[in-house]
């Protein structure tokens, strides 16, 4: 069982609402009285190195947020996460997601993972090799997952995140249940060449299920039959009667378990289509890099442990500093996804208002989040970063070596990334803008209050040698085990999402009021909009 602590009875927290109200410094303070402190807030991983220097955190307020892990029985809780209890106990479920990547120990769940990777394995193998052939004897050349939520959003950025490992194999994902996605990504394909693969635990999510008969339809359509679909279906699922309803083969049929949360799955079966497009091996290497966090974080002291950090200084922001965004800003085209990915997991595992004993939170729990490669993101958003009245907390990600041979290119994308989180420290003082107005013979008082930046604003910066898939997967269970401290000290379950159910609970009557064209009985604003799309439609 986890703790079920009130993180706001603790000692810790009041004083760490001692220290917010009277705390006066900049972070640039901290940098003058501390000249040892970029080594004190920084930390080498294998090829990964975290910058936490530049955070609004001295090292009373750290300490404090220490003990407020202490007092909220992490240690425990991570004991327990790792041992296989049921710490997922609104739905009575064992969170063993690092099972999946525990590759170089045995435990009683190695034999299942063992015998779907080597399934994996086989799959990724004969596609890469040509001998999955289609119908018509042509080698397979695309592969399209449909999924949605974590057995779409993990599997999409890691495959996208590793393209330069990718082989022959040309991945595709549909997700959004408007038709509109899957038309043109269908519109590309040749069904002669193509694999399905139809990624639902249940094998009943509406918009994977209506996705996935509209991609049979398709294939049908287009030349294949219904005895060839098991040539260019397979399904990463749990409902074996669902799956050969559908007309694939039960060898063809992915497992995983009820002790994997969807958004935790990407190193489950649901990254098949990771495994084919990258080649096995380096999906091993993806698994290597988690495990290698998962040891991290299991086993450091919190003061040097990574995600820890992270988490704390998370809290120390939302709950204490008022803070209530983070900003991913990942200056790597290849992790263009990361940011959508994040949401999902922080904000799907800690977007809850009652705590472990079913009683509604006096605090903040989860933070929005949000964000968009650099540079883009520059020429649309760091305005309201730099200069807004929201204080926004940033992580930077950085690559240091490109996959690209255009290094001029790739010293301009570092040189921001170097400069971004410059810029919110220091910002730009009121004296600093006239100087340089009268250096450029352009002193204009009316224009001195417009470029004055504020600076002190909060940053972390990532940087990584190369984006290995080693390195990817220790950096994914970094954010893991960096949401999971913070579910632990917020007293609340991370790994249900009851949140999602209601919409879905009431789209259904609502779909057959659609198909019925009747009105039903909804509240005056639905009505109003249910009639003016049914005119609309006419």
């Amino acid at each position: 069982m986890l703790p079920a602590i009130n993180p706001t009875t603790t000692r810790s927290w009041a004083e760490l609402q001692v220290l917010a109200k009277e705390s006066s410094f900049t972070i640039q303070n901290l940098f003058e009285h501390d000249p040892n402190r970029v080594n004190k807030f920084s930390f080498d991983f294998e090829s990964t190195y975290f910058d936490f220097s530049k955070n609004s955190v001295s090292d009373d307020i750290l300490n404090a947020l220490f003990n407020l892990a202490h007092e909220c029985e992490l240690p425990q809780a991570i004991d327990a996460l790792f041992s296989g209890e049921k710490i997922n106990q609104t739905e009575n479920r064992a969170v063993l997601h690092t099972e999946l990547r525990k590759l170089s120990e045995s435990t009683q769940y190695s034999k299942l993972v063992a015998n779907e990777l080597e399934k994996m394995k086989k799959a990724s193998d004969r596609l890469n090799s040509g001998q999955w052939k289609g119908y018509s004897g042509k080698q397979i050349t695309d592969i399209v997952n449909i999924g949605i939520g974590g057995s779409d959003l993990g599997p999409k950025m890691v495959t996208n995140a590793l393209r330069p490992y990718w082989g022959s194999i040309k991945p595709h994902f549909i997700s959004n249940v408007d038709a509109q996605q899957l038309v043109e990504e269908l519109d590309e394909l040749n069904p002669e060449t193509t694999l399905f693969i139809i990624a639902s635990k249940t094998f009943t999510t509406q918009e994977t299920m209506t996705n996935a008969e509209s991609a049979k339809a398709w294939f049908l359509s287009e030349g294949g039959s219904e005895t060839d679909i098991a040539k260019h279906f397979v399904a990463v699922s749990t409902n074996k009667d669902a799956v050969n309803a559908f007309g694939i083969d039960s060898e063809n049929m992915f497992e995983f378990w009820d002790w994997v949360g969807g958004r935790y799955s990407l190193w489950s079966s649901i990254g098949l289509i990771t495994a084919c497009t990258i080649g096995y091996p380096n999906f091993e290497q993806l698994l290597l890099g988690a495990e290698e966090m998962d040891i991290h974080f299991r086993n450091s002291a919190f003061e040097k442990n990574i995600p820890v950090i992270a988490a704390l200084i998370g809290i120390w922001y939302n709950n204490f500093l008022r803070y209530e965004s983070l900003a991913i800003l990942p200056y790597d085209h290849r992790l263009r996804h990361l940011p959508s990915y994040l949401q999902q997991a922080d904000m799907e595992s800690n977007g809850k208002s009652v705590d472990r004993l079913g009683k509604n939170v006096t605090y903040q729990t989860g933070p929005i989040i949000w964000g968009e490669p650099g540079t883009n993101g520059q020429h649309a958003f760091y305005q309201l970063i730099h200069q807004g009245t929201k204080i926004i907390p940033c992580e930077f990600l950085m690559v240091a070596n490109p996959a690209h041979p255009y290094q001029d290119h790739h010293d301009k994308l570092l040189s921001n990334f170097l400069a971004q989180p410059e810029a919110l420290l220091k910002g730009k003082s009121k004296e600093e803008v006239e100087s340089e107005l009268k250096e450029s013979n352009g002193l204009n008082l009316n224009i001195v209050p417009f470029k004055i930046f504020e600076g002190n604003r909060p940053s972390t910066s990532i940087l990584v040698d190369n984006l290995t898939p080693f390195n990817l997967g220790s950096l994914i269970a970094f954010y893991e085990h960096k949401i999971f401290t913070q579910g632990i000290v917020w007293n609340i379950f991370s790994f249900d999402q009851w949140g999602v159910e209601l919409g879905k609970q009431l789209a259904k009557p609502i779909l057959s009021d659609i198909q019925k064209k009747e009105m039903g009985t909804h509240d005056a604003s639905t009505a109003g909009l249910m009639k003016r799309s049914q005119d609309m439609r006419k």
